[in-house]
């Protein structure tokens, strides 16, 4: 009697794969009552009870072991889901500390902004564990319908405005590219299940099936913001507040390139040959906008939205090999990817003068004489961000490049290398700005947050190559999980 009774009793375990996602439910319920009571003026201990329910979540990773699911098989959590969720959760703290100061000094400090940062981030979650297409797209719009809002957090700000209602129209409209393939793989397949559509697929396969995965890759781009549905990108990135265009640059990118990653190998997998080259279009095309686009960019923050479209691309090198060593490429460089993005925002929130916040690249003039801690990081980033041995970009890209020459795809490689080096340029222009130009005001003294994540990104991609063995080994197992 009590054995039959137990299950009953005792649901957590059932969930206990959900565990994450279930703390960072709670800590926002009870943080909307909190704001709620309070108001504003509690906003800076809803920021640190979010940031303690991120670590916990990530703590609560860290301890699980193989692959584990629950809602039917719904929603699984192997070494794969577990590497992309952290590297999630560590994005979204970032952005909660370097936007806990920026909010104030703008006036814009709103409890609802932390708390729609952990529901988006619950969403990102889900898209990394997502193991049938009905969840996935659950997660999807978790996060989407938070960022929206964040986007235009600054209502009085005709750019923030603008920014999140772009967001929200071209979102919208590739969340129904992807329901509609979604529809019809459902359709021609008799399943939402990725094994079972996998082993639908394996066999005969008609045009209805690749016509739905061409729909489900488009609205997959428009989250990884690479071409052709890139377009949002560098207007949201210039019209967002600096710590929410941090915050679109980072963790919903590692969830956007988890989720593309697997239902690409755990559910097409078999017909590889067909998808492959759309993903390497998709590569190609925005390793050489991202090259290219950036050069006549004068603001900083539109300059990195076409940096993280051509730093999508090369990720994509590594999906389109579609092997374990290009899924353990993916892993590998979007770590690093991370750690230089939110480096190089935090030295643009550091960039604060007499007149107010400065975002162009004639503003770091002279910078390695006034400030210049801050030009050396700066400098270490981009050098990393051009792929500079022995920096961590060198390591991200060589990576994902050597998975795309063992997969044959010589050609995708080289193209990726040259636009390496033409995207060199514009890197290379503003450390000439920062050492070789005449100084311009210095920068009064950054929050220590900032100054934080400033210095903790430049040492991860100065010293990458100490941490360079138990990432490929982090890397090696999550990708190993999927196939």
């Amino acid at each position: 009697m009590n054995n039959a009774l137990a299950p009953a009793m005792s649901p957590l375990p059932a969930f206990g794969p959900a565990l994450p996602e279930i703390i960072l439910a709670i800590a926002a319920l009870g943080l909307v009552l909190l704001g709620a009571l309070k108001g504003d003026g509690a906003k800076k201990l809803i920021d640190t009870i979010a940031v303690i329910a991120l670590v916990v979540a990530g703590f609560v990773l860290l301890e699980g072991q193989g692959r584990v699911s629950t809602f039917n098989d719904a929603f699984v959590v192997d070494g794969f889901a577990r590497a992309m969720k952290i590297l999630t959760l560590i994005g979204s703290v970032a952005a909660i500390l370097l936007s806990s100061r920026f909010l104030v000094d703008e006036k814009i400090a709103r409890f609802e902004y932390t708390i729609l940062i952990l529901l988006s981030t619950i969403g990102m979650m889900m898209m990394c564990s997502a193991n049938e297409l009905i969840s996935l797209y659950l997660g999807v719009e978790l996060q989407s319908l938070a960022l929206y809002v964040v986007a235009a957090i600054h209502r009085d700000n005709v750019k923030s405005s603008e920014a999140g209602l772009k967001y929200f129209v071209l979102g919208a409209l590739s969340s129904g590219m992807l329901l509609y393939g979604m529809s019809l793989v459902y359709g021609f397949t008799g399943s939402v299940t990725f094994p079972t559509i996998a082993k639908a697929v394996a066999g005969a396969h008609g045009s209805g099936v690749m016509f739905g995965l061409v729909f489900i890759v488009a609205g997959l781009a428009f989250k990884m913001s690479v071409v052709p549905f890139h377009m949002w990108t560098p207007d949201v990135y210039e019209g967002s507040p600096t710590p929410v265009a941090a915050f679109f640059a980072t963790a919903p990118k590692m969830a956007a390139v988890a989720m593309t990653t697997r239902i690409l190998i755990d559910a097409f997998l078999p017909i590889v040959k067909d998808w492959q080259p759309i993903i390497a279009f998709s590569a190609i095309a925005s390793m050489i906008l991202g090259a290219f686009a950036a050069i006549g960019q004068s603001n900083i923050k539109r300059l990195m939205a076409y940096s993280s479209i051509g730093n999508m691309g090369y990720a994509l090198v590594g999906l389109a090999a579609g092997t374990v060593q290009g899924v353990e490429g993916v892993v590998i460089f979007m770590t690093i990817y991370l750690a230089m993005t939110l480096g190089v925002f935090a030295v643009i929130l550091a960039m604060q003068g007499a007149t107010g916040r400065l975002e162009t690249v004639a503003d770091l003039a002279g910078a390695s004489r006034n400030n210049p801690g801050l030009a050396f990081v700066m400098a270490a980033l981009l050098f990393s961000l051009i792929g500079i041995p022995p920096l961590g970009g060198f390591f991200g890209k060589f990576y994902v490049f050597a998975a795309a020459i063992e997969a044959k795809l010589f050609w995708l490689s080289v193209i990726g290398i040259v636009a390496s080096v033409v995207s060199a340029f514009y890197y290379l222009r503003i450390i000439k700005v920062m050492y070789f130009d005449a100084p311009a005001p210095s920068f009064g003294v950054a929050p220590v947050e900032v100054r934080g994540v400033m210095w903790a990104s430049a040492a991860f991609v100065v010293f990458f190559a100490i941490f360079a063995n138990p990432i490929r080994t982090m890397a090696a197992a999550a990708a190993k999980s999927l196939f």
